[in-house]
């Protein structure tokens, strides 16, 4: 089965999701979700960089499933994640992304960056910044 992204978390805290281009299905997507999660397993501070360069147009099954990640993992976001940037080139994948967030609401800051560098730059800014 092919990924339908790629999780990197070797630079912790700061985690790296670049999506692959393969198209969301019953398996892929609930993977991806399921390894997302790992990443708040040890309880510590963490930021997000989501590269959608070559994200494929999810279909709304799975746009309505990672709103209801987002629900369900509310509150493990708001203690742990300082940020997430979203690397978004393509406007039709910024419209998914308003999308999703209209079912559920983005609980953490986000940024929605053109570069790779302007990600990686806002969400070292998120991890210095003291908790709130």
């Amino acid at each position: 089965m092919n990924k339908y992204a790629q999780i990197d978390s070797s630079e912790f805290p700061i985690v790296k999701v670049v999506f692959t281009g393969e198209a969301a299905n019953a398996d892929n997507f609930p993977m991806y979700l399921d390894e997302l999660k790992k990443n708040y397993d040890n309880e510590q501070p963490l930021a997000i960089v989501f590269d959608a360069t070559n994200a494929v147009l999810p279909g709304m099954r799975y746009q309505k499933m990672q709103a209801q990640w987002l629900k369900d993992n509310e509150q493990l976001m708001k203690s742990y994640c300082r940020g997430t940037a979203y690397i978004i080139p393509n406007p039709i994948i910024r419209n998914v992304l308003s999308a999703i967030f209209t079912f559920q609401k983005q609980p953490v800051p986000y940024s929605v960056c053109s570069s790779y560098k302007e990600a990686i730059t806002w969400v070292k800014n998120q991890l210095e910044k003291p908790e709130s």
